[in-house]
């Protein structure tokens, strides 16, 4: 999915038509400069078709909106797909084009012996601040107070944690994995929560008072379980904001590294697709602290139901995250709303818009992203 590493060359305007015709995605920004985006259609934020129709031409306007205005880092992820230069440009229209940049965006103009502005330009060159050739894990810690802008700038290229080969294979995971994983688990709770439930020997505040107890029928189970998945979702909300968006102290190498493992890496490199859900080893260890957790705090089959649904809702999470990055979802659903708000958590809001399956706990907390309003012409 990764941009192919073909060297800049020059193009022909027939060239490109041909390609795109063959269908293949070719876009030019500006007068001259020419994109390979085909690897990226399906998984741009807005559906494929609009890549698609504009295929060939010049879609400077379009990044400027309305209705929608690029982010820097969204212009910066698109030099990734640069190709080369348009060579029939014709001269005579370059002062004419060049005018019309100018007054439509404030990012100058890129010809082709000019430099591309510096706020645009890709990050993931031969200088880059680390070395992309060797695990990335255990270089972030010493990028220091360089590591919070570094993060936040995406590219689309895979990452390496680990030099172990068995290691960096457990923190790789396959989207069915978790599926295949958790589903049986919660499969077998289900029917032992509510067959446990069935006996009617499951007693709320029985351990304080036998005169106020309240019996637990087994019908409260889909109650519980739905239960189960709305306080998941809150704690997805805490974890995503408060851990995985910590701000990791300059100086502490550590906390940095530590940051960079748990979700620094997602948002460096957000399309790779073996790191979009939590591996099975790890997330193991958090989901049998919330089975303890709730068989400690409930009795033990009405803990297991709010647990068990919890852990639906886990599931939930993790595949509602990976088709948000990967899927193309109908133009106006839901689903299609809720990627375009999760894409710009990635590229321009880092510090808002903590939910995943949905925006509901970003009202509360007041971390919801801003709608934007079309810009009105004078």
């Amino acid at each position: 999915m990764a941009p192919s590493p073909q060297q800049p060359s020059g193009h022909t305007r027939a060239e490109i038509q041909q390609r795109c015709a063959a269908g293949e995605c070719l876009l030019l920004v500006g007068p001259r400069r020419v994109y390979d985006l085909s690897a990226f259609v399906r998984l741009h934020p807005g559906g494929p078709e609009l890549l698609l129709q504009r295929a060939g031409t010049d879609v400077s306007a379009q990044l400027d909106g309305p209705p929608h205005r690029h982010s820097e880092n969204a212009r910066r992820w698109l030099e990734q797909y640069y190709v080369g230069d348009l060579d029939d440009y014709d001269p005579r229209q370059q002062q004419e084009d060049h005018s019309k940049e100018q007054n439509s965006s404030s990012f100058p103009a890129v010809t082709k012996d000019s430099k591309m502005d510096p706020r645009c330009k890709a990050v993931d060159e031969d200088q880059e601040l680390v070395d992309w050739r060797k695990p990335l894990l255990w270089q972030v810690g010493h990028l220091g107070e360089k590591y919070d802008e570094w993060v936040h700038q995406p590219v689309d290229r895979p990452i390496r944690l680990f030099h172990s080969d068995f290691i960096e294979s457990l923190s790789k995971t396959a989207w069915y994995t978790v599926c295949a994983v958790w589903l049986p688990l919660v499969l077998y709770l289900s029917w032992h929560s509510y067959t446990s439930l069935a006996k009617g020997e499951t007693w709320l505040f029985s351990t304080f008072t036998t005169a106020y107890s309240i019996r637990v029928q087994k019908t409260w189970f889909p109650l519980l379980f739905i239960v189960g998945m709305c306080v998941w979702s809150l704690v997805e909300y805490i974890i995503h904001r408060f851990i995985f968006h910590m701000s990791p102290p300059a100086n502490n190498y550590y906390l940095i590294t530590l940051h960079f493992l748990l979700h620094g890496q997602h948002h460096k490199s957000p399309f790779d697709g073996s790191r979009l859900v939590f591996p099975p080893a790890p997330s193991s260890l958090v989901i049998a602290f919330f089975y303890v957790l709730a068989r400690v705090v409930f009795p033990e089959a009405f803990g297991t139901s709010l647990f068990v649904g919890g852990l639906f809702g886990y599931v939930v999470y993790d595949m509602m995250h990976y088709y948000l990055h990967y899927g193309s979802p109908k133009k106006g659903s839901y689903l299609y709303e809720l990627k375009a708000y999760h894409v710009k958590h990635h590229f321009e809001h880092q510090n808002a818009g903590f939910g995943i399956t949905s925006k509901f706990w970003d009202h509360p907390f007041q971390t919801l992203i801003p709608e934007e309003t079309p810009e009105k012409e004078d």
